[in-house]
């Protein structure tokens, strides 16, 4: 019997995270994947095939360590690596403050740098793929969103630049870059825009968690880069405000 293909995806209990988690699992993978908080865990490893953990972004040296210890205890093969974990605060860019922009940017870029470190002797052991949930903020000026844009313009330059190392081990890393999506993040971003919410408007998470699978499954023919996933209507002039 074939062994499954083993997945380690962040942010598990949001819109994108769940929705890719199921989506890995029903294609038999085996999920590994982290929550921010304890009563997330019981719920994710109530699915057949996940083993959850509770890890907190902000902590540097716990991220570190667990991507070690998870690697060299547990699984030293990892085919497929899932950022999906971020937060995007609302707000001028001339009213940032150090602790928002700290825990940005530690959360949307250094948490997946970190994890990275300890989890790539795994991926390279798998010849595996690491997949950056990015945004459309990762590559246009979004109003208001000047620390979430900027964090996700260096999980950019951070996921080019590690594609070009990583190339020599058969590593392939994808950024995604969806537009809205039907998320309670986006919901409160548009409450604090004040900009009314239209699901119907906006990306189905499980969309992008198809996306993921599309990529991940690729041929070994092929690598997938950089890839925009827009509404089918475009939204994003009304975040121009």
């Amino acid at each position: 019997m074939t062994e499954p293909k083993i997945a380690v995806v962040t942010g598990a209990a949001g819109g994108v995270g769940g929705a890719t988690v199921r989506s890995l699992v029903s294609d038999g993978w085996r999920v590994i994947a982290t929550v921010r908080r304890e009563e997330q865990v019981a719920q994710l490893n109530a699915i057949r095939g996940v083993s959850a953990y509770a890890l907190d972004l902000l902590d540097s040296d716990r991220v570190m360590q667990w991507a070690n210890d998870l690697v060299h205890r547990e699984t030293p093969r990892i085919d497929l690596v899932v950022h999906t974990a971020a937060i995007a605060p609302v707000g001028p860019a001339a009213l940032g403050d150090a602790q928002t922009w700290e825990s940005t940017l530690k959360t949307n870029v250094e948490a997946p740098a970190l994890l990275n470190a300890g989890l790539l002797p795994a991926v390279r052991a798998a010849q595996g793929t690491i997949v950056f949930i990015n945004s459309g903020a990762g590559e246009r000026a979004v109003a208001r969103h000047a620390i979430y844009a900027s964090s996700k313009h260096a999980l950019r330059g951070y996921a080019n630049t590690l594609r070009l190392e990583e190339a020599q081990y058969r590593v392939r890393v994808a950024s995604i870059y969806p537009g809205q999506i039907d998320t309670k993040m986006l919901r409160g971003i548009d409450e604090q825009l004040g900009v009314d919410f239209h699901p119907e408007q906006y990306i189905n998470p499980q969309t992008v968690a198809d996306t993921v699978l599309w990529i991940a499954n690729a041929p070994d023919d092929v690598h997938f880069t950089n890839i925009d996933v827009r509404p089918r209507q475009e939204v994003s002039a009304q975040f121009n405000v």
